[in-house]
């Protein structure tokens, strides 16, 4: 997981192409602009959705893991935090989700190893393959969220 702000997205630029076309995207585009959605930039291979929702307390969503994509999570206005655990001994609430590239996991189970870092207006997180992560979590505060799916 990599969490930083546009300012640096530089630095990631040589992870991979599809990534660095990402982040170029984030910079560039003014989402407040938009819709919630979904939106194509380079089909199945990087894909946009603007959501705008409440946070929820920790806990009353499941962990989740990707296989094939890479998260970039940019919270446009609000803030959010995440939940972050390294992928181990976890056991998957059900068998992985393959047409929606995803695979749940219990909050009770990972409770006391679970870390959480707060993203403000601006910010991002990066979500790998096997990084175990759940978004969306506050105090009922409106997000403006933009994620990013990078095929990897």
């Amino acid at each position: 997981m990599i969490v930083d702000t546009l300012s640096n997205r530089a630095l990631y630029q040589g992870l991979h192409p599809r990534l660095h076309q990402a982040l170029e995207h984030l910079a560039t585009t003014d989402f407040s602009l938009l819709q919630p959605g979904n939106y194509e930039l380079d089909g199945k291979n990087l894909f946009v959705i603007v959501n705008d929702y409440q946070t929820k307390a920790p806990g009353t969503e499941p962990f989740e893991t990707h296989k094939r994509y890479v998260d970039v999570q940019f919270v446009v206005s609000g803030e959010e935090s995440f939940g972050y655990l390294p992928l181990a001994q976890q056991e998957p609430l059900a068998p992985y989700h393959e047409k929606h590239d995803y695979t749940e996991y219990a909050w009770e189970a990972n409770r006391g190893d679970a870390s959480f870092v707060t993203l403000k207006a601006g910010m991002f997180a990066l979500f790998f393959p096997g990084d175990m992560h759940m978004p969306g979590t506050g105090n009922g505060t409106p997000v403006r969220k933009v994620v990013i799916k990078v095929l990897w």
